[in-house]
């Protein structure tokens, strides 16, 4: 691998690709420590202690929500917005249409994406604000008084936070080596590496941290393994034959291809969708817990329950995200149409007739090995709870592992597409690979 980086920095388009690259990501991580005005950077470090909503959004934003930075929402009102769209596209016949469109009707869903984009961002940064300002970390904020013309200066400020980081993702995309948005993630995360690693060493927890770093690799390589898993479909195109000058005839097609099913098509979406759904109703009941009588006794319970220190939590979010796997997977699936485009190709499965049964066939193998992945994903979403079993850690600070379970499955998902991405550059100058 050492090998590949040095003759990939020996070619000057890609050398340049990787510069673009590491620049883009140097500004946007630069932006990032740029914080909003007002914010008690007291107050935000004991509410990050206390929030794992705020911990989640903070993932997703690459740390930058820890400062109430112009960044920091991130990009995930963007991904966000891609989620609702492609949930969208099997139930609006319009979208369904433009989708197939090729190239222009990819262009097209893109732009209703970033217009989605928009009020989402705005939603978003209305609602962080609000909690932060709740909890005293953002007095300024509020539309009463005197304090319109700041409320509107923080609201703007993080929504062109969020569309500058979505367009910084774009020029990683093509002016850089791919994956835009990922990389924007992905650098993210893997800052907040040294100051975990930093913290143990500050107070001397050893054990803790040869601990984490175990878990840690043990875990990318689990990762890797269910990733790269797939289940190969044999496929035969039927032979055709046709007349060509004179009498000669010509047989043509008869090849054998497969069909790679992967083991977790639906990355890391689940564990998005089941965390969110999970922490929303605690977050609603918060904001009722002081009120007397019935209301205040339900959203103490309701607070309580959906709590990451609760065990009832952790065993609804195991099985919250091996449901959204089924649900997720099972969509995107069914959006590929793969029996149908098989039978317009002449190609059939051996032994399986074409259509209906084919259709089957492939759902039928997709719901088995879908629930490898299930399983997998839904020991991801609940590691930080099994090591604190272990080391007895708080589940409410977010610092069970030195890398989230869920970033960990971002950055080894990003760095896999990424090598793949420079061992294809590679291989046409006829260099060796990352991947064999």
């Amino acid at each position: 691998m050492i090998t590949a980086v040095r003759n990939a920095m020996r070619l000057p388009d890609l050398r340049k690709k990787i510069l673009v690259t590491l620049g883009i990501l140097a500004i946007y991580r630069a932006a990032a420590a740029v914080p909003v005005p007002g914010v008690n950077s007291q107050v935000l470090d004991q509410l990050f202690s206390q929030n794992a909503l705020l911990g989640f959004l903070n993932l997703m934003s690459g740390g930058a929500l820890e400062n109430f930075s112009v960044m920091a929402m991130g990009v995930y009102p963007y991904i966000t917005a891609t989620i609702i769209l492609q949930l969208l596209i099997p139930i609006i016949p319009s979208l369904k249409a433009l989708s197939q469109e090729g190239d222009q009707g990819r262009q097209k869903m893109n732009q209703i994406t970033i217009l989605m984009t928009i009020p989402l961002a705005l939603l978003q940064a209305f609602g962080q604000a609000t909690i932060l300002q709740r909890a005293g970390a953002l007095p300024g904020f509020g539309f009463g008084g005197g304090a319109m013309l700041s409320s509107l200066t923080i609201l703007i400020s993080l929504v062109a936070g969020t569309m500058f980081a979505m367009w910084l993702g774009q020029l990683i995309t093509e002016q850089g080596i791919g994956n835009g948005i990922s990389l924007i993630i992905f650098g993210g995360i893997v800052s907040q590496l040294p100051s975990n690693i930093g913290q143990l060493l500050e107070t001397r927890q050893y054990l803790t941290l040869v601990l984490f770093i175990l878990v840690t690799v043990i875990t990318m390589l689990v990762i890797v393994i269910v990733l790269e898993g797939q289940r190969r479909i044999l496929v035969q195109y039927g032979k055709r034959v046709r007349v060509m000058r004179g009498n000669r005839l010509m047989q043509t097609g008869g090849q054998s291809t497969y069909i790679p099913l992967r083991v977790n098509t639906a990355g890391m979406i689940p564990i998005i969708f089941a965390q969110s759904l999970l922490l929303f109703p605690g977050t609603i009941a918060s904001y009722f817990q002081n009120v007397e009588g019935v209301i205040g006794s339900i959203a103490t319970f309701f607070a309580t329950t959906f709590n990451p220190g609760s065990t009832v939590y952790w065993i609804l979010y195991f099985f919250l995200v091996i449901g959204f796997t089924y649900f997720y997977t099972d969509v995107i699936f069914r959006e590929q149409n793969l029996a149908e485009n098989l039978q317009k190709q002449g190609g059939f499965v051996p032994g399986i007739r074409p259509g209906k049964r084919t259709e089957d066939y492939l759902n039928a193998v997709m719901s088995r090995i879908t629930l490898v992945g299930a399983i997998f994903l839904g020991g991801i979403a609940i590691l930080p709870w099994l090591v604190s079993l272990v080391t007895g850690g708080d589940l409410t600070s977010n610092t069970q592992l030195l890398i989230s379970s869920s970033g960990l499955l971002i950055v080894v998902g990003v760095v896999l597409d990424t090598m793949k991405q420079l061992e294809a550059q590679l291989l046409m100058r006829h260099y060796e690979g990352f991947i064999r």
